[in-house]
C-alpha cells in the first residue's frame, strides 16, 4: 500500500537539558533533569502524523551510529515506512542541544550531521513512492535542492507543505513558488521578512511579504494565539485562535501541528483550510501539556472523536 504521507527530511537525536531558567550568554547553570530524545523535524512531523492515524514514509539520512540504530527501531514500533532511510557511513546522526526551562520556553543548537547528506539521488530512489503520496511534507534542516527535487517530482500528484525551519533571511524563491504551503512560525517569519517584533497587529504585513516572495499560501502559526493564514488568490488574512492551556514544554509543538495539518489534508480532504489549521492546533496544544516531543505527541485515541469526524 502507497503511503499517503511522505516526508522528505531530517531525524536528530535531542540531548535535552532542563533547568530553572535559560541561561545568560557566559552564564552556567544548574539543571534538574538530562535526557536523550529522538527528535528532528522530520521525523518529529511523520510520528505526529502516524500518532493520528496517517501512514506514511519517511526519506531520510542517519549516520553510523547507535543511535541512528535505534532512531531505525522507533520508526519501525511507529510503523512508519523505513525503506528509504539510508545510513551514511562516517558520519554521524544529527543532534541538537536543547535546553527547557521550567516556564515552558526552550533554546536550541542543532549540528545537522548526516542530515546534510540527504541527496536528490536519494530522493529519485525514491520517485514512484513521492509521485503516489497525497501530501509530501518537508523541512529546512536538509539540503535544499533535495527538498526542492523532492517538491518537482511531486508536483500534480498531491500537495506539498513546506515548514520553513530553521529560519533562513534567504530562501528559494523557487522552493517558494513550487510548494502549495509554506508553513512557519513568528521567528521564523520575522528573519524572513524583517517584520519585527511580530505580533497581531503586524502578522498581515509578514503574512502579505511571504505571499510577495512568491508562496502560495502561506501559515503562521502563532503559538497559544493559534495560526493565521493567507492565500495569494485570497489575500485576507484569517486568524484561527486555539484554547489557551499552561505549557510544560513546548518543543516539538509546531512539529505536531504540521504532522497533524498533513494528517487532516491527506485522510480529510472535504474539510476547509479554516478546519484542517483549527484541528491541528487542538493536536499542538495537546502536545505542550506532557515533556519532550515524540512522548508529547496525542494519539488518536487520546483525542475527541469529533476531531476526526
Amino acid at each position: 500500500m502507497c503511503a499517503k504521507i511522505v516526508v522528505v527530511g531530517s531525524c536528530m537525536i535531542d540531548f535535552t537539558c532542563f533547568s530553572p531558567r535559560l541561561p545568560k550568554p557566559g552564564e552556567t547553570l544548574i539543571g534538574n533533569r538530562y535526557e536523550i530524545k529522538y527528535g528532528g523535524k522530520g521525523a518529529n512531523q511523520c510520528i505526529a502524523a502516524v500518532r493520528l492515524g496517517a501512514s506514511a514514509t519517511i526519506i531520510a539520512s542517519l549516520g553510523s551510529d547507535t543511535y541512528a540504530q535505534e532512531y531505525l527501531k522507533i520508526f519501525k514500533k511507529e510503523n512508519i515506512d523505513v525503506s528509504h532511510v539510508q545510513i551514511q557511513e562516517n558520519q554521524h546522526s544529527g543532534i541538537a542541544h536543547i535546553t527547557v526551562a521550567e516556564n515552558g520556553e526552550n533554546s536550541i543548537v542543532a549540528v545537522i550531521g548526516s542530515n546534510a547528506m540527504l541527496s536528490t539521488k536519494h530522493v529519485d530512489s525514491a520517485a514512484n513512492v513521492i509521485r503516489n503520496a497525497d501530501i509530501l511534507l518537508g523541512q529546512l534542516e536538509t539540503p535544499v535542492e533535495t527538498t526542492l527535487h523532492a517538491l518537482k517530482l511531486h508536483k500534480g500528484h498531491g500537495l506539498s507543505i513546506i515548514n520553513g525551519a530553521p529560519a533562513t533571511e534567504k530562501i528559494d524563491s523557487e522552493l517558494l513558488r513550487l510548494c502549495d504551503i509554506f508553513c512557519v512560525n513568528e521567528t521564523e517569519a520575522e528573519v524572513m521578512t524583517g517584520v519585527q517584533p511580530l505580533g497581531l497587529s503586524n502578522m498581515q504585513d509578514a503574512i502579505w511579504k511571504l505571499l510577495d516572495m512568491g508562496c502560495n499560501t502561506v501559515i503562521l502559526t502563532l503559538g497559544e494565539q493559534g495560526a493565521a493564514y493567507a492565500s495569494r488568490e485570497e489575500r485576507t488574512v484569517k486568524l484561527i485562535p486555539t484554547t489557551s492551556v499552561q505549557p510544560v514544554d513546548t518543543t516539538g509543538a509546531g512539529d505536531a501541528f504540521l504532522g497533524a495539518l498533513a494528517y487532516f489534508k491527506a485522510y480529510h480532504p472535504g474539510l476547509s483550510m479554516n478546519e484542517c489549521i483549527r484541528r491541528a492546533c487542538v493536536v499542538a496544544t495537546k502536545s505542550v501539556l506532557k515533556f519532550g516531543t515524540h512522548a508529547s505527541f496525542p494519539t488518536r485515541d487520546s483525542l475527541s472523536p469529533d476531531l476526526f469526524a
